[in-house]
């Protein structure tokens, strides 16, 4: 299988850079690396087709967060838009969550454990999660609105399967990125031959 590297490129100081490895299409494997070379883990990255795509509703992505040891578990969990996402409380502490992102601005009152509670998001984007108890808990919910998005692993390394050849848009997010949304887009052809660099930094 063919494989070819690009480096994302950015402006801004301090945003990791990142590089896509493109497996001859139908799939699609990224990297997100920081400005040192090392790998960023939970990055978000989608690829949505120029030519369109299918809704991301319906697929395998877990649509529930739970707080546990008084962390947000998974601390970034990626959804369709549209989708409702369950937050059940598996700490002996009672929890609140509360939103002000522009996606998504909502406060779910004190419940405790074993009890749960939900909330559903209608527009793509980042809500950033917190408790109202507990300062230091933040999480993070990405709603996208393509079917190939994925979190990078402890490699950076995130791979993308049945990704249509031809003109894409790349995005990538990560919480410590240093860009408007704290995302960054760019445009890409996702191709067996594609070989394309750029340089980026990561804060």
């Amino acid at each position: 299988m063919k494989r070819v590297a690009f480096f994302l490129p950015f402006l801004a100081a301090g945003i990791p850079a990142a590089h896509l490895l493109a497996a001859g299409s139908p799939s699609a494997r990224v990297q997100v690396v920081d400005e040192r070379g090392l790998p960023v883990r939970d990055a978000v990255v989608e690829i949505t087709p120029a030519a369109g795509t299918k809704s991301p509703s319906g697929f395998a992505w877990r649509a529930a967060m739970a707080q546990k040891d008084l962390q947000f578990t998974p601390g970034t969990l990626i959804v369709a838009k549209g989708s409702t996402v369950a937050f059940p409380n598996l700490d002996k502490v009672r929890h609140s969550i509360y939103s002000f992102s522009k996606i998504a601005k909502f406060e779910i009152d004190l419940y405790g454990r074993d009890q749960t509670r939900a909330q559903r998001f209608a527009i793509a984007g980042t809500a950033a999660l917190g408790c109202n108890i507990h300062d230091a808990m933040r999480g993070y919910v990405r709603v996208v609105d393509t079917p190939y998005a994925a979190k990078t692993n402890a490699n950076g390394i995130v791979d993308l399967s049945d990704v249509p050849s031809g003109k894409a848009t790349i995005t990538v997010w990560h919480p410590r990125l240093r860009a408007p949304a704290n995302e960054t887009n760019f445009d890409a052809s996702v191709t067996a031959d594609f070989s394309r660099k750029y340089t980026v930094k990561l804060r």
